[in-house]
């Protein structure tokens, strides 16, 4: 009787340790999302048998064993699921189990037909590797920030309502090819977010290509044979997301190819409006010079070029740079954006090698996010808003600081008049003031910037002064540009007893450029 209850009390205490031992490393995440099927993905200290259960109400009544799971850091296993035969625009709920252990209920919403031509808003944020002076600060980005503004501005508690997806342009840890790194500084700091909207990253330099970052993320299988999940484009409504590898020994041009075709098809798709890219590095950065890529340059060229011959707008969002950027491309409808730094420690205004490009209107060095804000139906429209945390003596609860929006369908400024000097005008050499007509906007734009050109021939084709200046230029704590009047510009490094002629453009905020005025001649005395 006594080795009995021996017997029964040691197999009580081993399925006690067993239970005990068996934990939820990390929590549901949703991956790779369509109308009609999603991924759900966790991981747990061992192995077991898997299984989600799931259904549009918290009743849970359908149930899926097809699980797939590989060996992350011996024990502990990542498991994958892919839900299908969902409707699109529903919401669904979910939990996982993976013997003995099972999550809390969470829910996703599966993402529209781009016939429903549904708006929707997406998160991007970068750089969330830790900072050890700051370890937790990516979890309170995600909290405090992401979480809490949404929550807010959609006067909702259900973050799968109106966000569609997470995009994330590298460097998720200090160092991939490091567990903890994963499990504790990415997964953990993030798990009030991701179980609820599908996340969409690409590799940073941080990552360092690890295997650790190909186990945890299945990303669409369309990229280029042979470099599957280095880079991926991904639908959603009217808006192509296309994943980019700008890190060494991928600044190849197979992945240029691979673009090129990707932004033709998604020219010739009538249900998308814009394109928008994500990649590590930045061809330029105003606060850290040294992080500059030039392949970067040639992705830039492809957008830039695809947006003209199509009419959709498009961007292109990055990181490296730990702090935020907005700038846009001089002649093409296309932004550039650094979507820095959501936990890595900022780059300071004075701390490193630093230039103030034409292209950039606003740089900040500090913490946060951006909101993107995307409008579906015949008056398609995207608008972007920088959500900022400050930085660690200026701190920041959720303040907007930047704000662009654009159409894809423009209704262009009146083309400006040239003002003075005009009819073949003598001018002395130290007084040359161009100026120029009211600006003027069809549907009440605002004037975004000006181009002014001088030039000693009347086709232009070679200028002597190029001059594009923005209505805001954020640059060292300042804007360098407060109080400029956009429709005067005085000029210098002329030559005496010589005719030029010069002409201006106007540009509305959303990227919407006037025809040139017609030009007009004068002589310098």
């Amino acid at each position: 009787m006594k080795n009995n209850f021996i017997s029964l009390f040691i197999c009580f205490l081993l399925s006690f340790v067993e239970v005990i031992g068996q934990q939820i490393v990390v929590e549901p995440y949703l991956q790779n999302a369509t109308p009609n099927s999603i991924h759900v993905m966790w991981e747990t200290s061992e192995g077991g048998d898997c299984k989600i259960l799931w259904d549009t109400t918290e009743a849970l009544s359908n149930q899926t064993e097809r699980v797939f799971s590989i060996v992350n850091e011996r024990p502990s296993q990542i498991h994958r699921v892919q839900l299908n035969k969902l409707s699109p625009s529903t919401k669904y709920y979910y939990k996982v189990i993976t013997g003995n252990t099972e999550s809390n209920i969470y829910h996703f919403t599966t993402p529209p037909l781009p016939k429903e031509e549904k708006d929707f808003q997406l998160i991007a944020l970068s750089d969330m590797q830790r900072d050890d002076d700051h370890p937790d600060k990516f979890k309170e980005i995600v909290e405090e920030g992401v979480i809490a503004y949404l929550q807010k501005k959609n006067n909702t508690e259900d973050l799968s309502k109106d966000l569609g997806f997470v995009i994330i342009p590298g460097d998720l840890t200090n160092d991939g090819t490091k567990y903890p790194d994963w499990t504790n500084d990415f997964f953990r700091q993030s798990k009030k977010l991701f179980p609820y909207v599908p996340v969409y990253p690409v590799l940073g330099n941080h990552e360092k290509n690890s295997d650790f970052y190909f186990n945890y993320f299945h990303l669409p299988d369309n990229g280029t044979p042979g470099f599957m999940e280095h880079w991926y484009y991904k639908d959603y409504g009217n808006v192509r997301i296309i994943g980019l590898n700008s890190n060494d020994n991928y600044r190849i041009q197979e992945q240029l190819d691979w673009l090129a075709k990707v932004l033709e098809d998604a020219g010739q798709n009538n249900d998308i409006d814009f394109v928008f890219a994500q990649l590590h590095h930045p061809h330029k950065s105003e606060l850290w010079i040294d992080g500059e890529r030039d392949y970067t340059g040639e992705i830039i060229f492809e957008m830039e070029r695809f947006s003209t011959k199509t009419g959709k707008p498009s961007i292109h969002f990055y990181g490296h740079t730990h702090g935020y950027s907005r700038g846009q491309s001089k002649n093409h409808m296309h932004l550039w954006v650094n979507v820095a730094t959501a936990g890595g420690r900022i780059d300071g205004w004075g701390e490193y090698a630093q230039t103030n490009y034409d292209e950039f209107s606003v740089s900040h060095s500090d913490y946060g996010f951006v909101l993107m804000e995307v409008t579906a139906g015949d008056k398609p429209k995207f608008k972007l808003t920088r959500i900022s945390r400050g930085d660690v003596t200026n701190p920041k609860d959720n303040e907007v600081t930047d704000i662009v929006e654009v159409k894809r369908y423009n209704t262009l400024p009146e083309t400006p008049t040239c003002i003075s000097p005009i009819e073949e005008a003598k001018v002395a050499i130290n007084d040359v003031i161009l100026k120029a007509s009211e600006f003027k906007s069809p549907d009440n734009s605002e004037h975004g910037a000006t181009q002014w050109q001088v030039a000693r021939t009347y086709n232009f084709a070679n200028p002597d002064i190029d001059i594009w200046k923005n209505h805001e230029d954020w640059y060292g704590n300042k804007d360098l540009n407060r109080g400029i009047n956009l429709t005067q510009q005085a000029i210098t490094s002329l030559k005496e007893n010589t005719t030029y002629y010069w002409r201006v453009r106007y540009r509305t905020k959303g990227l919407a450029w006037s025809a040139w005025s017609k030009p007009q001649k004068f002589v310098i005395d």
